[in-house]
């Protein structure tokens, strides 16, 4: 059956679907800061891994909402977590307990190192590196911080000073100090640019927006014994690989390695907007009140939904799934590229984080349109990189025929 769409009933609403997408243009282009370049479609609901337009079209998605949706669309378990929590306290402020937040905060503490034991819960990824970078200041008294080549750390300027993609810094590079980028996966370099006042080197586990880069095994043991040597803290942003999302509850724990500092984010929430930054006591020790906080930090309906999220996680087994399904669609991928060598360079990934590197840019670019027009959504980020995230729920007939169709349409390109 059709959805009901936000047009229905409205002034203005059209039958034609290109017509009414038009109209969504017009509205958007009067009142919406012209930040995004938007997909033409307009989608009104989610199930699994399945969305709908405004004309009642399906599609299957390949990115859960960048990661977000680790899930899927509108989990039962998730919405009647939200549901019923809306129904009991939404908000209040961070100067009461709430369980919601002390359940979560016990959650975090037992899937993360023995070590890390103090959590703060924040809305978004980029909140989450804003406080790790103030923890890293606080516990070090250093304000120099290094990060690697085709890093995403987030937008605001905090996160700015550690992002490794000059597209992001530029326009605002007068606001921001200066500060030693380095090339991912390369001890040696991360061991010249760590020095005596260096506060933190920021990475990601496996780099998720600049291209599913996956380190060589010994890269971030050797970071944290560099970063011990030198007083510096090692902060792992896990903001994409965590929760699941590499085949391991943290991306960490495939070297085993403790951070001082982590952040968590994206599919902690499942959809709902929810993420975290978490240190060892050394670090914790060194904050007082009034260091960090905010309106929402806490929010109990946001803890409600992650509380939910870790559960259906670890009940359904889906961070084992993840690594076997994960497993088998890097083969898929890797069989494709190696069969293809004009199209592609190769694959990559880890769990259900995988890329398909395409060799020619201009073509694709064009792969997501193409892409839609054909009933999927899929991301190319830097550049020439396939990226593949679905929930980790994803129905295996629905991964395959929609790698089928996908993988078609790489090899039809022209």
């Amino acid at each position: 059956m059709r959805p009901r769409s936000p047009l229905d009933g409205a002034e203005g609403s059209l039958d034609s679907p290109a017509m009414a997408l038009e109209v969504l243009r017009t509205r958007e282009g009067t009142h919406f800061l012209p930040v995004v370049n938007r997909m033409p479609v307009a989608l009104v609901e989610g199930r699994g891994s399945r969305v709908v337009d405004v004309d009642g079209r399906e599609y299957v998605d390949l990115t859960a909402g960048w990661g977000v949706n680790c899930l899927g669309h509108c989990h039962p378990e998730l919405v009647a977590a939200i549901s019923e929590q809306a129904g009991r306290l939404m908000q209040t402020t961070n100067l009461f307990y709430t369980l919601p937040q002390l359940d979560l905060a016990e959650r975090l503490a037992a899937l993360t190192p023995d070590a890390i034991t103090r959590s703060f819960l924040v809305s978004s990824g980029t909140e989450a590196m804003e406080g790790a970078l103030k923890l890293a200041h606080r516990a070090t008294g250093r304000t120099r911080f290094v990060s690697t080549e085709n890093s995403f750390h987030g937008r605001s300027l905090g996160a700015l000073q550690v992002i490794g993609q000059a597209k992001h810094r530029e326009a605002y590079e007068a606001m921001l100090r200066p500060q030693p980028v380095v090339p991912f996966d390369d001890l040696a370099a991360a061991d010249a640019a760590i020095d005596e006042e260096t506060a933190a080197f920021v990475v990601e586990p496996v780099q998720g927006e600049g291209g599913v880069n996956v380190p060589s095994d010994g890269y971030l043991s050797g970071l944290r014994e560099i970063c011990h040597s030198r007083g510096a803290l090692l902060v792992l942003d896990e903001i994409q690989t965590g929760i699941g999302r590499t085949g391991k509850m943290l991306a960490l724990e495939y070297e085993g390695v403790v951070p001082d500092v982590l952040a968590l984010g994206k599919g902690l929430g499942g959809g709902f907007p929810l993420a975290a930054f978490l240190c060892t006591e050394d670090v914790a020790k060194t904050v007082r009140p009034g260091d960090h906080g905010g309106t929402y930090t806490g929010n109990p309906l946001a803890a409600a939904a992650g509380n939910a999220v870790l559960e259906v996680v670890e009940r359904e087994g889906l961070v084992e799934r993840s690594a076997d399904l994960g497993a088998r669609l890097g083969t898929r991928l890797a069989e494709f590229a190696a069969a293809n060598p004009a199209r592609c360079e190769g694959a990559r990934g880890r769990g259900l984080l995988q890329a398909l590197v395409l060799r020619d840019a201009e073509l694709a670019g064009a792969l997501p349109l193409r892409a839609l027009a054909n009933g999927l959504l899929v991301n190319v980020t830097a550049g020439t990189v396939l990226r593949l995230f679905p929930a980790l729920t994803i129905e295996e007939d629905e991964l395959w025929s929609a790698l089928d169709l996908l993988l078609g349409l790489v090899a039809d390109q022209s």
